[in-house]
């Protein structure tokens, strides 16, 4: 696509979803060799570091809605990556044998997109604007 100067740059809505529109192409890039969308991928990474989390600690370290990680987490059950349990009232997530195995690929995938994006923007910027993204949305979020 052409880079042009859009009349709507000055506009944070606009600029944020169009910086995520590419983001997202990037990072579904990155991730292809996993056999995972970003989102599934995040979702695993989440779980292989922390078995037995529940729900509820997925969608905060998401930032997702639970009815969202719930469809998650039931497709990649479905696909043999993540399993439920309950535990009382409480339902715990933990990665099979086969989540578990992409860890190295995951690892990998997510540090190929770390790379190039800091290799377009550069590291300091990078990081800041990932930090201020954050700052941003937590403080609008609250």
């Amino acid at each position: 696509m052409e880079s042009t100067k859009s009349k709507y740059c000055n506009c944070l809505y606009h600029s944020a979803n169009a910086f995520a529109r590419v983001m997202t192409k990037m990072a579904d890039e990155a991730f292809a060799p996993t056999g995972l969308s970003t989102s599934y991928a995040f979702l695993l990474m989440t779980v292989n570091e922390s078995p037995g989390i529940q729900p509820k600690a997925i969608s905060c370290q998401m930032q997702l809605t639970p009815s969202t990680v719930t469809r998650l987490i039931e497709k990649m059950e479905y696909r043999g990556l993540l399993e439920r349990k309950s535990k009382g009232r409480a339902t715990e997530v933990f990665p099979t044998e086969n989540g578990l195995a992409l860890r190295p690929i995951l690892k990998t995938a997510w540090q190929s997109l770390y790379r190039q994006y800091t290799e377009i923007l550069g590291k300091e910027v990078a990081d800041r604007l990932t930090d201020d993204i954050h700052q941003a949305y937590t403080m609008i979020e609250q």
